[in-house]
């Protein structure tokens, strides 16, 4: 292959198996590392201390850094130009490798991602970098791959490629375990948000009000809040205003021109717009064809 990127398409179709190109123990103390790159994959995992991993994800913008802490770890694709930060100290575990051609027993990238679906789906997903929070299975496998090249002097096995395949799918899974995790999150966060819209409609509130009630940034919740629901907050806030104000019309006999402030939708004639925006019909109309409605559903028998 040209490279060594885990999410290279290649590996769906050819038969490669997974080599190490490099393995390493280091104790960091006040370091700042200089930009580099290689043509390999490099999983950098945090035994100790915590540091920053600083990375340009190739579209020209400024560099992006993520901060490592203990039983975290960063996954970087190859050829992404990065470099470590520790300020105190950081002790990692650091595993570079690549693909090479298929051989031996041990299943290809290709046949294991035929059984695998999340490693399909990983490899499928191109990205910088992946960071992920391990729950122990990571660092064992990293530590048992680390002692079973030292045994060996470095020169690879099928015991190598096994524990290599193994930490693979073991990073895929924990990869969608993390994105299912982060759905349910996001689901959990707009929840929230609605049920507080559908207790405070009838007063004014702010986006920013919204995310402090669900501790998010304002940003963020606008948007992981439109991707989920396909509507702005206010714009869902608004719609929830009219079909209350519609229930009112309906169902009470509240005077129209106090509606707007029952449904907190500010001054009468603002009310007045957003109403017919939503229904067609002014206020006066729809509760004027609500009571014809009923005049004849009453006259029916006559």
């Amino acid at each position: 292959m040209g490279n060594g990127s885990i999410f290279d398409e290649n590996l769906l179709k050819t038969d490669y198996s997974p080599i190490i190109y490099a393995y390493y123990y280091k104790q960091w103390n006040e370091f700042h590392m200089a930009f580099h790159q290689h043509d390999s994959t490099e999983i950098m995992y945090v035994i100790q201390g915590d540091c920053l991993v600083e990375w340009d994800g190739g579209t020209g913008g400024r560099e992006k850094v993520v901060k490592l802490k203990k039983g975290e770890f960063i996954l970087l694709d190859a050829n992404v130009p990065h470099r470590l930060i520790v300020e105190n100290t950081c002790r990692m575990l650091n595993v570079e490798f690549g693909f090479s051609d298929h051989s031996g027993y041990v299943p290809s990238i290709k046949q294991l991602a035929a059984e695998e679906e999340p490693l399909r789906a990983m490899i499928s997903a191109p990205t910088s970098y992946l960071m992920l929070i391990d729950p122990d299975d990571v660092y064992h496998l990293l530590k048992s791959l680390a002692l079973e090249l030292d045994h060996r002097g470095s020169d690879g096995g099928v015991l190598d490629r096994m524990l290599m395949s193994q930490l693979l799918i073991r990073i895929s899974r924990l990869r969608r375990e993390t994105e299912n995790n982060a759905s349910h999150q996001v689901e959990q966060y707009v929840k929230q948000s609605i049920e507080f819209m559908h207790q405070n409609y009838d007063r004014s509130i702010r986006v920013n009000e919204m995310a402090a009630h669900v501790s998010l940034h304002p940003g963020y919740l606008q948007r992981i809040f439109k991707t989920h629901s396909g509507q702005t907050l206010m714009e869902y806030l608004t719609a929830v205003r009219m079909e209350k104000a519609k229930m009112l019309l309906q169902q009470t006999d509240i005077p129209i021109a106090d509606i707007s402030d029952y449904v907190g939708a500010g001054s009468r004639q603002y009310f007045h717009a957003l109403f017919k925006k939503h229904t067609k019909q002014t206020p006066i109309e729809f509760r004027n064809s609500i009571n014809t409605h009923r005049f004849l559903d009453k006259g029916e028998n006559i």
